[in-house]
C-alpha cells in the first residue's frame, strides 16, 4: 500500500519507518528539513528504542512538500504535534487556569492536504493519530475537509521512547469513523500490520478513549503513590503490599468496576476510603487521595439527583428511584450509592418514592438506582422516562430509554 506521511517528528518518523518495515511504501514530509538528514544517514540524535536498527535498511523517502506526499499515496497519516504550554504539561505546579491542546499546527496540515487534494482531483483518505480532546473534530477539521479528503482517527497508545515496539504490537488498533470507505481501507491496512483487534467508533469517542486511556494510567500511578507515601510514614512494607495488588487478577487487575453506573458501596468500600482519609490527615500525608475519591463520589450521585430530579420537573411526573442495596440482587443497604442519592435528593426537597419493587407502575420518571436484573422486565407505562445509568435496560414501545453516557 503507498503510505504517505506528513509529521515525522518523534512519534511520525518511528512509525513511518515500523511501516516501511512491513513492505509498504512509504513517503513523508517534515517541516524541519533534518529530517530529511535522518533518514538519509539512517541516524537520529534521540534515543528510541528499536528505531535505530529499522533506519539501517529503511526505504522511506523525502518529499520536499505536502502536495509530493498527496500525490503518492493512498492513505496519509497525519502525526503533527498538539502541544501545551509549558505550563500545562505537568513540569511546574498546576496553574489555576486550564487551556485545551494547541491544534494550529494540525489544523494547518489539514487545511493543506485538503486544498491539495482539491488541486490535484484527487480522493485521499487522511488519518490522524495525534492526539486530541473529544469534539476536536466537529470544531476544528471537519470544517476544513472537502469532498477530496475521507478522514479517520487513529490515535497511537504508544510511550515516547519505546514507539517502534508499540506501534507493531499494539493491545487493539482504534479507528474513529467519519467515512466508511476510509475505515475499511484503514482496516485492511492494519491487517497487514498487526493480528490486534480493530475497535470501530465515532470520532469523538475514539478521541475520549485516547485520553481515557492515559488518565487511567495517571490515576492508578496516583493511588500507587499515596500507598507508597503511607507505607514510609506508618512503617508498612510497600513491596509486599504490591505483590498482593499483583496476585488479585479478578477485581483490581481486569475490566471489573470499570463500567460505568452507580457509584461503589458496601459495607467496606466508603468507610474504609473515610477512615483513610482521617489517616491521612493523621500523619500528615502530603495528599488526601481517599477524601478525594470520597467527595468525587459524593459529587457524581450529586449529579445522578440532580439529573432526575430536574427531568421529573420538566415533564411534571413523579420520580421513582429503583433499588435500593449497593449492588444487584441483594437487599444489603449498607454505603448504598441509592441511598446516598436518595438522601441527596431530601436535602434538595425533590419528592419522590424510593423503592424495590412497585405495582401497578404508574407513569413516571424512573431512575435505576441498583442494578437488579429484573427492571430489564419491567412494563414501563408509555409515556414514562427511564434512566439507566448501567446501560442495561431495554427500549419499550412509548417510553424514552436513556442509557446514561451511551449512545
Amino acid at each position: 500500500m503507498n503510505i504517505g506521511f506528513v509529521g515525522l517528528g518523534k512519534l511520525g518518523l518511528p512509525v513511518a519507518v515500523a511501516i516501511d518495515s512491513k513492505g509498504h511504501n512509504v513517503v513523508g514530509f517534515d517541516i524541519d528539513s533534518k529530517v530529511r538528514d535522518y533518514l538519509k544517514k539512517g541516524e537520529i540524535p534521540y534515543r528510541e528504542e528499536g528505531l535505530h536498527e529499522l533506519l539501517v535498511n529503511h526505504r522511506v523517502g523525502w518529499c520536499d512538500t505536502v502536495a509530493d506526499v498527496v500525490a503518492q499515496s493512498d492513505l496519509i497519516f497525519v502525526a503533527i504535534q498538539t502541544p501545551h504550554q509549558e505550563q500545562y504539561e505537568g513540569i511546574t505546579p498546576l496553574p489555576e487556569d486550564r487551556a485545551d491542546f494547541d491544534y494550529s499546527h494540525l489544523t494547518r496540515a489539514i487545511h493543506v492536504i485538503a486544498n491539495t487534494c482539491a488541486d490535484q482531483k484527487v480522493k485521499r483518505t487522511v488519518a490522524v493519530i495525534s492526539t486530541c480532546l473529544p469534539g476536536t473534530f466537529d470544531r476544528e477539521i471537519k470544517p476544513l475537509l472537502n469532498e477530496y479528503v475521507s478522514y479517520v482517527y487513529t490515535p497511537q497508545f504508544i510511550a515516547m521512547g519505546t514507539v517502534v515496539h508499540d506501534y507493531l504490537n499494539p493491545e487493539f488498533n482504534l479507528v474513529g469513523v467519519d467515512d466508511i470507505d476510509a475505515a475499511e481501507q484503514l482496516g485492511e491496512f492494519y491487517y497487514t500490520m498487526n493480528d490486534a483487534v480493530c475497535v470501530r467508533t465515532d470520532i469523538k469517542t475514539a478521541e475520549g478513549i485516547k485520553v481515557s486511556y492515559n488518565t487511567w494510567i495517571t490515576a492508578k500511578t496516583v493511588i500507587a503513590n499515596a500507598w507508597g507515601e503511607l507505607c514510609e510514614r506508618t512503617g508498612m512494607n510497600f513491596d509486599d503490599m504490591l505483590k498482593a495488588w499483583s496476585l488479585s487478577d479478578r477485581r483490581l487487575i481486569s475490566t471489573r468496576y470499570m463500567d460505568a453506573g452507580m457509584s461503589d458501596g458496601g459495607g467496606c468500600h466508603p468507610r474504609d476510603n473515610i477512615a483513610l482519609s482521617w489517616l491521612a490527615n493523621e500523619v500528615e500525608m502530603s495528599h488526601n487521595i481517599w477524601e478525594d475519591l470520597m467527595a468525587a463520589r459524593e459529587d457524581y450521585e450529586a449529579w445522578h439527583a440532580a439529573c432526575a430530579s430536574f427531568m421529573a420537573k420538566e415533564i411534571d411526573l413523579p420520580l421513582v428511584l429503583l433499588g435500593t442495596a449497593f449492588k444487584p440482587e441483594t437487599d444489603i443497604e449498607t454505603g448504598s450509592p441509592a441511598m446516598l442519592m436518595a438522601n441527596i435528593l431530601r436535602s434538595y426537597g425533590t419528592q419522590f418514592l424510593h423503592v424495590n419493587d412497585l405495582s401497578p407502575l404508574p407513569p413516571a420518571v424512573y431512575f435505576i438506582a441498583t442494578k437488579n436484573k429484573r427492571y430489564k422486565f419491567y412494563e414501563f407505562p408509555p409515556g414514562s422516562i427511564v434512566l439507566d445509568p448501567f446501560g442495561y435496560i431495554p427500549d419499550r414501545d412509548g417510553v424514552m430509554v436513556r442509557r446514561m453516557g451511551r449512545r
